[in-house]
């Protein structure tokens, strides 16, 4: 059976592997397809393609994941896409808004990291990231080498998770603008991990109901985390709402240890056909776009 994987990260945003090591990983796992979706950025995508030709029998996927404000609960919603043109200049420079967001964010959560006492300096931060972007993972990473913290998830829960004592929240896009960014690229937007988000199943459908409608084409029903129940009404809840099911592990290399690319905590599997329904949906999505371009 060809498997794949259509949630994974590079060291481009918050993941440990540079986008070769994670091409080679892919091919060494035996997947047939993989998707690279770095948190608001394409900066992966050239170099892993133009890498992962050594290897005919591996298709890399171009994605992104965008996250976006909700008022529905107190985390990000993130939006995942999918065969997206990362070479369109209008994509590019909206990213480039978001890039600009989340420096500012970032200079304020470190003065007030200095405000609170914490001996910590943007160098150190940026001294865990190789091309310069910064994510809180690289802030958690930082402490954990300065000492601040024993570990990164000791960062996260005390200081800089969103319910920490330095949390700054940066301006995001709303879900609507993601979805309509992601159709107008020709992309094929989907929901990424909603089990994460904590609504409940009523607020969860509401949420689904609106997506759609904005555009919304799939939803991550198979996830690492997630236990059988929660995947069956996931899958039920894509019926429903005429929704393509997805998968991805999640592979964020040393950042999320224990979950690795393809297999998640060992049990995970997605199929290929996955894939095949995401390439349709882009073409269509692709034909729009030119024919109102």
């Amino acid at each position: 059976m060809k498997i794949i994987d259509l949630h994974s990260h590079t060291n481009a945003s918050d993941g440990t592997y540079s986008p070769k090591q994670l091409v080679d990983y892919a091919h060494v796992k035996g997947l047939s397809a993989l998707a690279i979706t770095d948190h608001d950025t394409t900066e992966a995508l050239a170099e892993a393609k133009s890498y992962a030709l050594k290897y005919p029998n591996l298709e890399i996927i171009s994605g992104i994941e965008f996250s976006t404000h909700s008022d529905l609960c107190t985390s990000d919603i993130h939006i995942l896409a999918y065969y997206i043109q990362e070479s369109d200049l209008l994509f590019q420079d909206q990213l480039k808004q978001l890039t600009a967001s989340r420096s500012l964010r970032n200079e304020k959560m470190i003065q007030k990291m200095q405000e609170g006492g914490l001996n910590i300096t943007m160098e150190d931060v940026l001294s865990t990231s190789e091309d310069g972007i910064i994510t809180r993972a690289h802030f958690a990473k930082a402490m954990e080498n300065l000492g601040i913290v024993k570990n990164m998830r000791k960062a996260f829960d005390k200081y800089i998770g969103n319910d920490g004592r330095y949390y700054i929240e940066r301006e995001k896009v709303t879900q609507e603008m993601a979805i309509q960014m992601i159709i107008k690229n020709g992309g094929v937007p989907v929901l990424a991990h909603p089990v994460l988000y904590k609504l409940n199943l009523k607020t969860l459908d509401y949420l689904l109901g609106e997506l759609v409608n904005y555009g919304l084409q799939g939803i991550e029903g198979i996830y690492t985390t997630y236990k059988t129940h929660e995947t069956q009404y996931i899958k039920a809840m894509a019926e429903n709402h005429g929704l393509i099911v997805t998968g991805g592990s999640d592979f964020h290399g040393a950042h999320k240890p224990g979950i690795d690319l393809g297999t998640g905590y060992g049990d995970l599997q997605i199929p290929y056909s996955i894939r095949d329904e995401l390439y349709q949906a882009h073409l269509m999505n692709k034909k729009r776009r030119l024919s109102t371009s």
